[in-house]
């Protein structure tokens, strides 16, 4: 009875994105884009889920939990590891906008983990000009987080975590634009993560197991790049819901299937009233009405819930916010991969769309992975782009096991 619920809840999971893709698919009606100030805090900093249609809610445990899901480092075979990544953005346009991640975690004892992780984001040079396209200045636009995650387990099989985050972000550094005056913005977010993993046994497999992972990233204040009380943006809260399932062929050889279905918990852009000659009509406050929709202007927690049935265009287009990947992974000996996976996002929310491949390779104590992205729609800011990351994994510390002591 155990083995046939763990095999339903594998399945419903796995191809429950595909009921998703197809009310995506029948979805007419103009973009509706979602938009959030400090978009890079969604970025997947890791080759290994770049390899995987950037799934990682519910991968195997790995140096990149922090981003994807932090309740994953309890279960992680390492028991201090470092890790780098750097990714190019947009390289095909400029060559100085780029993304560098930093993570770091280590287990306290056999129920307690910390981690801890950086991220910069920078947007290379821009040149500011005047009303004539004369010069003023140059700056060098730039953004960055600073995390910190506890991890506790809970069961042989349960783990959750906590996190919280330091959020700055400098656009503009200081520069006036029109007649206001600009600074760097700050937000305060935190995460959590839970992380289920289950052996299984299956006839024919060597081993077998089913993980399950949810994650809430980046719930934090509104951020503004002024004094103005009433220009503040939503940062990017999202949600992650995946499912991992792993079959050992034998001792050497194993498959890994992933699945994964991702929204952000924020509103979505109303329809705006439109008189017969098409201008927007406005109340007496100077407030344009609403047509379809509800109203963005409201607070942290507010949006998140209203972000499930705030669709203009309805249930269908709140189907249509839900953005799916599927991965799969083969792995020799615990020590080379090959990846491939999958990732969607509806035409009118964005349209990003493409397939991924990637390669990991670990030696002692040094992991390398390396990702490729194959857009299917044009303009995708890492088209033709390999993805390198780094990693150095300690198993059994000998703290650590001191501490355990």
């Amino acid at each position: 009875m155990k083995k046939s619920i763990f095999w339903i809840i594998s399945l419903v999971v796995l191809f429950g994105s595909t009921e998703i893709l197809k009310a995506q698919n029948n979805i007419l009606g103009q973009q509706n884009v979602i938009t959030t100030a400090v978009p890079f805090l969604i970025i997947g900093p890791d080759a290994r889920s770049g390899g995987l249609g950037e799934v990682g809610v519910a991968t195997s445990p790995d140096s990149y939990s922090q981003h994807w899901n932090a309740a994953k480092y309890m279960f992680a075979d390492d028991d201090f590891a470092v890790a780098v990544s750097y990714s190019p953005w947009l390289n095909k346009l400029v060559n100085d906008i780029n993304l560098t991640n930093l993570n770091i975690h280590y287990r306290v004892n056999e129920r307690n983990v910390v981690s801890g992780g950086l991220r910069f984001f920078t947007l290379g040079m821009i040149i500011f000009t005047d009303n004539e396209g004369h010069e003023i200045n140059r700056v060098n636009p730039n953004e960055f987080s600073l995390s910190g995650s506890y991890i506790r387990k809970f069961s042989d099989n349960i783990s959750g975590s906590i996190g919280f985050k330091f959020l700055r972000s400098n656009l503009t550094q200081g520069q006036s634009v029109g007649q206001q005056t600009t600074r760097p913005g700050y937000s305060i977010a935190s995460d959590l993560g839970f992380f289920y993993t289950k052996p299984l046994e299956l006839s024919g497999f060597a081993s077998s197991r089913l993980d399950l992972g949810v994650s809430i990233s980046n719930i934090g204040s509104k951020i503004s790049y002024s004094d103005d009380d009433l220009d503040k943006n939503f940062i990017p809260t999202y949600l992650r819901l995946g499912h991992g399932f792993h079959m050992g062929i034998d001792e050497y050889n194993e498959f890994a299937f992933y699945s994964e279905i991702g929204k952000l918990l924020v509103p979505t852009p109303p329809q705006y009233a439109k008189d017969s000659a098409g201008n927007y009509v406005f109340d007496d406050n100077g407030q344009a009405l609403i047509a379809n929709g509800y109203n963005t202007d409201v607070s942290v927690a507010t949006g998140m819930i209203q972000s499930f049935y705030d669709a203009p265009g309805g249930f269908k287009e709140e189907l249509s916010e839900y953005i799916w990947s599927l991965g799969v992974e083969y792995t020799y000996n615990k020590q080379f991969s090959i990846r491939g996976g999958y990732f969607h996002e509806a035409q009118n929310k964005g349209n990003r769309k493409f397939f991924t491949l990637g390669v990991g390779m670990k030696y002692n104590v040094l992991g390398i992975d390396v990702s490729y992205l194959i857009p299917t729609v044009a303009h995708h800011p890492l088209e033709n782009t390999l993805r390198v990351s780094l990693s150095l994994n300690f198993e059994n510390l000998s703290i650590g096991k001191k501490i355990e002591e």
